[in-house]
């Protein structure tokens, strides 16, 4: 679902990962596209499907949301894109 929502804002999702509790994604957008709207779309989007298919995450919920309002940003400009890859990977919860 987020790289759906990516290639419909004209943005791709190079990698994912996360925990229990966040996610980690690469994406790579345009600049005529505001951060804050992505996230926003990102955030709403999976949120709604999620709450329909997967009604079992109620539980986890905050403050009756399944996401927090803040997320962090991080511009990677000039870092090998494997690097950034290797980050994202390593944070794949450990079963």
């Amino acid at each position: 679902m987020f790289g759906k929502v990516c290639e419909n804002m004209e943005a791709s999702l190079v990698e994912m990962e996360g925990e229990d509790d966040h996610v980690h994604l690469l994406v790579e957008y345009p600049p005529k596209l505001a951060v804050s709207v992505l996230v926003n779309s990102l955030k709403g989007v999976s949120s709604r499907l999620l709450r329909k298919e997967r009604p079992d995450l109620k539980k986890r919920y905050w403050k009756n949301v399944l996401w927090s309002p803040s997320y962090l940003a991080s511009s990677c400009g000039g870092a090998p894109i494997a690097l950034i890859k290797q980050y994202i990977e390593q944070q794949q919860t450990r079963s």
